[in-house]
């Protein structure tokens, strides 16, 4: 199972909402991160096996920068509600595994689906 460490931008009720799909995942203000730098995040991630989930461009610059660990999943949602944001999570649950499971991706890019 994918472990994701949530950034600042994403609310801390990610944690307990995504709990039985992303078990052992955390947020940043979890680890005494909050409102550390992005190169803090980086290394903490990197040392603790975890994914980076990240609305922040500058994650996305590190990881074609850095390569990987950590993995980098970019969330390009706007201002989307975080119960919105849970259920993109857990929809692309499959594709967070195979994008972990990549020996070579650095960054997987989750879009909100199409309204129709």
């Amino acid at each position: 199972m994918p472990r994701l460490l949530f950034d600042e931008n994403l609310s801390h009720r990610l944690v307990g909402r995504l709990a039985s799909v992303y078990p052992a995942s955390v947020h940043v203000r979890d680890l005494g991160l909050r409102g550390a730098g992005d190169p803090a995040v980086w290394s903490r991630a990197a040392a603790d096996a975890l994914m980076i989930v990240s609305k922040d461009d500058d994650f996305r610059q590190l990881a074609f920068l850095r390569g990987m660990p950590p993995k980098v999943v970019w969330l390009v949602v706007g201002n989307a509600a975080t119960e919105a944001v849970a259920r993109l999570l857990e929809q692309r649950l499959p594709v967070i595994e195979q994008f972990e499971a990549h020996r070579t991706e650095a960054l997987l890019l989750l879009k909100m689906p199409a309204r129709g």
